[in-house]
Parts: structure tokens; C-alpha cells; sequence
């Protein structure tokens, strides 16, 4: 029973191991540009929101905290797929929006899409594309099409100024 403990216990360290060392790929650095904190703005230079950026799990993962005064606010979760090769994000707010997202970092931005409904229920593709500007600044646009991809209406065009 002790040597089952034994070799059982290693198991979960090489487990552990190499799921830590997995994380350091250079993947797992592509959205980094995101990390801090921002303050959110349209296009015209309306504040709209604070956003809070962070790594957590062994920097496994990607947290968002978004928040207006307004009182609406959403979290999500993004991490790089090993397995698949892509980035996937899922997105969840006090509305009830819930999104999963999948994509790749282009080497000029992320770009992140996935199948949605619109308020009406009609099937729509959702793409987020977040693109790291000069002086510490972050475009966030986000688009939908519900001819699969052919035209594309503008959601939200925010632009991240980082304040921490």
C-alpha cells in the first residue's frame, strides 16, 4: 500500500511538472500586451469601462475583470489550447452573454471567434480582434456577421489606455 502511495504520488508531481513547464511556452506569452489595468474608451474618447487584466495559474491562464458605472461588468477566461493550438476565451457577464471564443495571435493581433445568437435568435459568428497600439494602448474591436463571415457589423470599438 505504501509503495501504491508511493508511485502514485510521483505520478501527480510529473503531472504537475509538466504542466507547469507546458505554460512557460512562448504561447502562453502572445496575449501578455493585455496585462494591467485600463481604462476603457470608445473611438470618440468616451470612457466607458475600467478592465483589469491579470495572470493567474502558474500564468496558465488570462483573467479579465471589466466594469462601467453603470453597474454592468463581465469576467473571462483565456488561455492557450495546447492541444488544439489556439487561444480560447470564454466570456461571461451579469447580462447573461456567455461567449466562447477560439482563434490565434497573427503576430500583428489576437483574433478571437465563435459561433453566437443574436437578441432575436438568429445564428451569428462573433470575432474579437485585439490589437496592441503605441504608447501603451490596446484596440479591442468587436464584430458580428450573420452571413458566416462575409459582412461584418462593428459591436464595440474600444480603445485600452493602461493607468497601472
Amino acid at each position: 500500500m505504501k509503495l501504491l502511495s508511493a508511485v502514485l504520488g510521483l505520478l501527480l508531481l510529473s503531472i504537475s511538472a509538466a504542466t507547469q513547464a507546458s505554460c512557460e511556452l512562448e504561447q502562453y506569452s502572445q496575449f501578455d500586451f493585455w496585462l494591467g489595468t485600463w481604462e476603457v474608451q470608445r473611438a470618440d474618447g468616451t470612457v466607458v469601462g475600467r478592465n483589469t487584466i491579470s495572470k493567474s495559474l502558474a500564468n496558465c491562464v488570462i483573467l479579465e475583470a471589466y466594469t462601467t458605472s453603470t453597474g454592468y461588468a463581465g469576467n473571462s477566461m483565456n488561455t492557450f489550447n495546447i492541444q488544439t493550438g489556439q487561444w480560447h476565451q470564454t466570456w461571461m457577464d451579469n447580462g447573461g452573454l456567455m461567449l466562447i471564443l477560439n482563434g490565434e495571435f497573427d503576430g500583428k493581433a489576437m483574433v478571437l471567434s465563435g459561433p453566437g445568437k443574436s437578441s432575436t435568435g438568429e445564428a451569428i459568428l462573433h470575432r474579437i480582434t485585439w490589437t496592441p497600439k503605441a504608447e501603451h494602448s490596446v484596440r479591442q474591436h468587436w464584430q458580428t456577421s450573420s452571413d458566416n463571415g462575409q459582412h461584418w457589423t462593428t459591436v464595440f470599438d474600444g480603445h485600452y489606455f493602461k493607468i497601472q
